[in-house]
């Protein structure tokens, strides 16, 4: 809204309000709105909650320090969600279909999400969203992504047009070639350690012929749908320990800050052989509105934390991660940057899949880990959470410099 208003106040050549035209003047302010905004109303969220008797409902896992969490404030993803849309709605250009899109993603699964901390907190069901219906809501925003990424004719990317240059002028006043581009709709997208840094969804139904173009587009859909529900998921897991998804989350959200600034920049997308997205540099405010949003929240959050996010926080924020990743066509480096929620994710599907297998041969189950997820199998090994927390922190700092690097090691 504001970009709007001092687009406005600069046609009447009002000083100063040109400044709203610059991505990082709107980034920066974005994260500091959204740090500010989650810290000051964050207070008094908790406090409402706290007046409310929304607080967490404790298993008995066997933990050490499980007992003292009984009673937190739950529900805490929307002090989460409302920093995010705050900054965006005031400092991004609204009519963008990358903007559209994450708000759409942020409330979308911050509406699961408070469903089913609304069934634990209020209904009594600590089971919570039966987890076919979470399933049915990621499956439908990965829908939503997947067929606006295909139909929208916002939604381009600028490749190379092989054995094809144009004559430019440079700065200095001299010509010189560049490779020629073309803006296209494409099911290419950026593959880490591989010299093209090319991978198109279409080969995978290369037998297909002539059609595989048409149909690789199906393919890319059901990507999506997978890698939203994946990393939804694997957020949500992680979210077990004070701080650990939230501060996960800020890491993560810092490295694609980065993506998304040289993926919106055409002289660097160049340099660095990685896609170029026309109208993408407004994904760089919300992802600073991100940013601020998550480390706001982790002023309450971090050990011993005084609220908990819940899976209105917790789905929320892997969905964005997810999202944000496939717009800017990084998807594929997932793996490597959320390593942290794939780790999470795998020692639970490990530890289920032995126990089932083990009990259905042997007759008793078996366990591979103390407990799953994994953070919970340091717990069980005495490791205090504080310490345990700071580690995957440690883990996560070093998996966003190795996705960084993938730029250049190819």
């Amino acid at each position: 809204m504001l970009y709007y208003l001092f687009r406005y106040l600069e046609t009447l050549n009002f000083p100063g309000a040109g400044v709203f035209q610059y991505i990082t003047f709107r980034a920066g302010m974005a994260v500091i709105i959204a740090l500010l905004f989650a810290a000051i109303i964050g207070k008094q969220v908790i406090k409402k909650l706290q007046r409310q008797q929304i607080g967490e409902v404790v298993r008995d896992l066997g933990l050490e320090g499980q007992y003292a969490k009984k009673g937190t404030p739950t529900m805490g993803g929307v002090i989460i969600i409302a920093a995010i849309l705050v900054p965006v709605l005031l400092l991004s250009k609204l009519d963008n279909v990358y903007i559209i899109l994450m708000i759409i993603s942020t409330i979308w699964l911050g509406a699961i999400g408070f469903v089913d901390d609304y069934i634990k907190v209020f209904k009594k069901d600590k089971e919570g969203l039966a987890g076919k219906f979470k399933i049915a809501g990621q499956v439908g925003l990965g829908l939503i992504v997947g067929i606006t990424l295909f139909a929208s004719d916002d939604v381009v990317v600028r490749e190379r047009i092989p054995d094809e240059v144009v004559v430019v002028q440079a700065e200095d006043g001299t010509m010189i070639e560049r490779p020629a581009t073309k803006d296209t709709k494409s099911t290419v997208t950026n593959i880490p350690f591989v010299k093209s840094n090319r991978f198109n969804y279409s080969k995978v139904v290369w037998f297909l012929g002539d059609q595989a173009e048409k149909w690789g587009w199906l393919v890319f859909v059901v990507a999506v749908i997978f890698i939203i529900t994946a990393v939804s998921n694997g957020a949500n897991i992680t979210d077990g320990l004070d701080g650990l998804a939230t501060g996960t989350s800020a890491i993560i959200g810092s490295t694609l800050g980065v993506f998304a600034y040289l993926s919106s920049n055409m002289i660097y997308a160049d340099y660095l052989n990685i896609m170029y997205i026309p109208h993408s540099e407004e994904l760089v405010v919300f992802i600073a509105a991100f940013i601020g949003a998550t480390v706001g929240f982790l002023w309450y959050n971090s050990f011993p934390a005084q609220v908990f996010m819940g899976d209105t926080g917790s789905l929320t924020l892997g969905g964005i991660i997810a999202v944000f990743a496939i717009l800017l066509r990084i998807e594929l480096l997932i793996p490597i940057l959320c390593g942290i929620f794939l780790v999470e994710n795998v020692s639970v599907m490990m530890q289920v899949s032995w126990f089932k297998y083990t009990k259905k041969r042997y007759g008793e189950g078996r366990r591979i880990f103390k407990m799953a997820p994994l953070h919970h199998h340091y717990q069980k090994k005495g490791y205090t959470e504080s310490k345990i927390v700071t580690r995957f922190w440690i883990i996560g700092i070093i998996l966003a410099i190795l996705t960084i690097v993938t730029l250049k090691v190819r």
